[in-house]
């Protein structure tokens, strides 16, 4: 965490274990964020490999509650909250500056067609009045080939304008580095934190002036990913930024959300982390076996996972 007190380095889109009736498990969540926490890596629950849009608004604050009661710290937690519905967004957001959240990252309403920069410019600003918290700190989430609504450059510029630190930063899976390196040059000398959307950018996003990277490998591979964040200046970076693409190109051979789970019930031991709630579907026993072996095959391990 930089001297501004904001979330920096690796965090991860926390994969929500769910129960054999599909309801959440909040041992198993309390459980795996304490792991990524020993492994440098903070918690962006409710992120897209969360499975975040297929928890209900009641569910998602019973799960806050139950990582505050834990003693998790909020300033390493950063919850998705962003919603189709504007009052499921501020009520989500409310909850989060109770629990203590370092800050939230929010997706852009989402599902209607061609929303201009003027919806998206009202739809942040009626959060950020009706929630009225100092405190918040919100990393808007350009993610446009999920969302289908686009967080431009001259949407950011509005925002951070007219609000000053509290529009604090964004995470960019666009997947187009372009897109991230104009972010970097356009605002982070305003003091806007930009999180690369995956750790394959995560060395260039560091050099560029990035301040780290939320990532669904940051579930599996959380330790290395962590590691480079610190050491990006060290000699040995770019050898680290390989290994790291190695093992995340090993897992997009699968469906990512499945993938995770299957592998972190592979290495826990407890078959049910691989339950997803549908419309996803679970890998199939070979395809499990197929991931691990892939995995085993080019040294990959979770040390300290229970």
């Amino acid at each position: 965490m930089n001297s501004s007190n904001r979330i920096t380095g690796v965090l991860s889109p926390v994969v929500t274990p769910f129960k054999a009736d599909l309801s959440p498990d909040a041992a198993k969540l309390v459980s795996i964020c304490k792991w990524l926490i020993s492994q440098d890596v903070g918690l962006a629950v409710f992120g897209t490999n969360s499975e975040a849009n297929s928890l209900s608004v009641g569910e998602k604050i019973t799960l806050m509650n139950a990582l505050a009661e834990a003693g998790i710290p909020g300033q390493r937690m950063m919850p998705g909250t962003g919603c189709c519905a504007l009052t499921d967004t501020v009520e989500l957001t409310r909850h989060a500056m109770k629990i203590g959240a370092g800050g939230v990252l929010m997706l852009p309403p989402f599902y209607y067609k061609g929303v201009s920069d003027d919806g998206l410019f009202a739809s942040y600003s009626e959060v950020i009045q009706r929630v009225g918290d100092a405190r918040l700190k919100i990393y808007v989430y350009h993610i446009p080939q999920v969302s289908n609504v686009p967080i431009t450059l001259s949407l950011i510029e509005r925002l951070i304008t007219e609000y000053p630190g509290t529009i604090a930063g964004v995470k960019d899976s666009s997947g187009d580095w372009n897109n991230t390196k104009a972010m970097l040059e356009q605002f982070q000398p305003r003091g806007f934190d930009v999180f690369a959307g995956s750790e394959s950018f995560l060395l260039a996003t560091m050099r560029a002036g990035g301040v780290g990277s939320i990532t669904a490998m940051g579930n599996a591979n959380p330790g290395p990913i962590a590691r480079l964040a610190r050491e990006w200046q060290n000699s040995d970076a770019d050898a680290q930024q390989e290994k790291l693409n190695l093992v995340r190109n090993t897992y997009s051979k699968f469906p990512v959300i499945p993938a995770l789970k299957a592998v972190i019930a592979h290495y826990s031991g407890d078959a049910e982390w691989a339950t997803v709630r549908p419309p996803l579907v679970k890998l199939t026993g070979e395809q499990s076996k197929s991931l691990v072996q892939m995995l085993d095959a080019i040294g990959f391990t979770m040390p300290g996972l229970k």
